[in-house]
């Protein structure tokens, strides 16, 4: 592991800030995901030489990044979506990521040439899939959440498993090749559930101790210390520090901050991971963008054509072949599903880390790290730049954005209406010229008759709206009851017995309404 400190100059981290806050505002009027903008903005900011380069170095991910990234997607995911979809999830994150690794390294030596001990390092790397650009559209689109959850599930414990496949083959190379498949296995079991019984363990007493007070700036300061404490005890101990975060933040999440947090405070706790989230993928992705060196490329670009190449044939057999055998009546996988899940498996900063991770006397390090850099850069430019139009060929999008897009222009036309209003008054009023009227009026109009057209284009009955906008109300409605029934415990209004009582129809409803925003419209069957 390379030792590097992780470090950014002050002045270098504000050009960073100024450079996302800049994308953030670009991607409102262009139709980019904002990851893939960053890594577009970064890639420039190299080649035009804005600003000082910036190294990435492999602790600034895996120390201080890489632990917030975990620990937030791991506190908002919901228990109940992770069992339900739990054999899905299991079986991409552990054969998946095996069958990924073999079949990149088959392919890099058969076809690339590439020495078999280092087509299996590299294999066991790229096997991490980092999908935030394509969950956060999969959520601007309203697609199924149960595939959102499969996806982002997939990615969270995935990056467990590759890394320490990585270690294991990193460290048989550097033994000379001398290795016992027993030990191998042993050690990754040992590693890996060793890491979820540290994690889980952390979890539960940090939610005990939540439960001792209610004070929202120490419960925030107390879930950073479980996020960032589990990994470097983890790594201590020699158990798998990536699960060991992912266990604590599934713990806390949905243990601790149900029966140890007020709803002030668990509110508080949200806003402030969603920030430290978005803040660090901003870094990310832009950091990204920075290391990638365009002349290196181009010198690469054969090893790198293979490597994708690699990258997406074993995708596609992971998806294509391991579905079939995890999808059932009950919770099928339809083909449509498939497409975007083998699509949809990009690669990202934990990857990149893990290729400058390599000791400095490692053989072909430069060709392996190029190698990586120019496949991250690949799957997060073209799979992430094309999924949306890959959603809308599927037919994927949910009736709940096509009312939300009836909503958007329906709010439109009401305001472009008072609009029209206020400016006939002001011309009455003597306050604008005839030609400023003439100006404002028809500018108005041409928004107007575009937002009529994009009317048009959203197919739903009247009522069909009458329908979702009910659901939607009584699931707010729902949710409402469930948060007041929980403040009505901490004031000791209600005893833990009869909360659980009403808590049993309540979820029963939720889960209920929340099943209905999907059953009138099921993504269609595309054979593949």
């Amino acid at each position: 592991m390379d030792t590097t400190h992780p470090h950014i100059p002050v002045d270098s981290l504000l050009a960073l800030l100024l450079a996302a806050s800049a994308t953030a505002v670009i991607v409102k009027w262009v139709r980019v995901p904002y990851a893939v903008a960053l890594v577009i903005a970064g890639l420039s900011i190299g080649i035009f030489r804005v600003m000082p380069p910036i190294t990435m170095t492999p602790d600034l991910v895996l120390m201080i990044f890489l632990p917030a990234l975990l620990f937030e997607a791991s506190w908002n995911m919901d228990i109940k979506a992770l069992r339900r979809d739990w054999l899905s999830i299991s079986v991409l994150a552990t054969i998946g990521v095996i069958v990924c690794m073999f079949a990149v390294a088959a392919i890099l030596h058969f076809v690339g040439g590439m020495n078999i001990q280092t087509a299996l390092l590299f294999g066991a790397m790229v096997s991490a899939t980092d999908p935030v650009s394509v969950v956060a559209l999969f959520r601007k689109m309203g697609i199924d959440k149960r595939l959102t959850m499969i996806l982002e599930g997939e990615s969270l414990f995935n990056d467990g498993t590759a890394v320490v496949l990585f270690r294991i083959v990193l460290a048989i190379i550097l033994s000379g090749g001398h290795w016992s498949i027993t030990d191998s296995v042993v050690s990754f079991f040992i590693v890996v559930f060793g890491g979820a019984a540290l994690g889980a363990t952390l979890g539960y007493f940090a939610s005990r101790i939540t439960s001792a007070f209610d004070d929202h700036l120490l419960e925030i300061t107390l879930t950073m210390v479980t996020a960032y404490g589990s990994f470097l005890l983890a790594e201590r101990l020699g158990v798998s520090p990536v699960i060991a975060v992912v266990g604590a933040g599934i713990v806390l999440g949905n243990y601790g901050s149900r029966t140890g947090m007020s709803v002030t405070t668990r509110l508080a706790v949200n806003s402030f991971w969603e920030y430290a989230a978005f803040l660090v993928n901003s870094l990310l992705f832009l950091l990204i963008g920075l290391q990638i060196n365009v002349d290196l490329i181009q010198k690469h670009s054969q090893l790198i054509a293979y490597g994708v190449l690699a990258v997406l044939v074993s995708r596609m057999l992971v998806v294509y072949g391991l579905c079939p055998f995890v999808s059932s009546k009950r919770l099928p996988i339809p083909d449509a599903w498939r497409h975007l899940l083998a699509w949809g498996g990009l690669r990202g900063a934990l990857v990149m880390a893990m290729a400058l991770s390599l000791p400095l006397d490692f053989p072909d390090r430069e060709a392996v790290i190029n190698l990586t850099f120019g496949v991250v850069l690949f799957t997060l430019l073209v799979p992430g730049l094309t999924m949306g139009t890959l959603v809308r060929l599927l037919g994927m999008m949910t009736k709940d954005q096509e009312l939300k897009d009836y909503q958007k222009c329906q709010s439109l036309l009401s305001v472009y209406k008072a609009e029209s209003k206020r400016i006939e008054e002001m011309r009455a009023g003597g306050q604008i010229s005839s030609e400023i009227y003439e100006v404002l009026n028809e500018k108005n109009k041409v928004r107007t008759v575009q937002t009529e057209a994009e009317l048009t284009t959203v197919s739903l009955t009247a009522t069909t709206i009458q329908d979702l906008h009910l659901r939607q109300t009584q699931l707010e409605l729902a949710k409402f009851r469930k948060e007041k029934l929980a403040q009505l415990v901490k004031e000791g209004k209600l005893s833990e017995e009869a909360l659980h009582e009403i808590r049993v129809e309540v979820d029963a409803e939720i889960e209920s309404l929340e099943a209905g925003s999907n059953s009138h419209n099921q993504p269609h069957s595309v054979e593949g």
